[in-house]
């Protein structure tokens, strides 16, 4: 029973609302602009990682270029993400 309990994405869930917690202190806190951006950014990179590894399974492929594809588009997912929500949360604001 102890081989099917799902600890990467449990420790991933985990990490996950550890960022999340992290980047609400933005708005807890009343930060500058400069240090809200940063403060979000590495929030947004980390929890990038996070998915990346813990679960989306990226080191159960042996096949390198099914690794390398896989990563690929997982930073590509994650930049339009970052920039699309960038765009419209903070630019789009009038």
């Amino acid at each position: 029973m102890k081989d099917l309990f799902p600890k990467q994405h449990v420790m991933g869930f985990g990490f996950s609302l550890l960022l999340t917690l992290v980047a609400l202190a933005v708005v807890k806190f009343d930060m500058s602009l400069n240090m809200a951006f940063a403060v979000l950014l590495v929030t947004a990179l980390a929890q990038a990682t996070v998915q990346l590894l813990l679960f989306m399974h990226i080191g159960e492929s042996e096949d390198k270029k099914t690794l390398y594809t896989t990563i690929l588009y997982s930073v590509f997912v994650g930049v339009v993400t970052i920039i699309g929500t960038l765009f419209t949360m903070i630019w789009g604001y009038n």
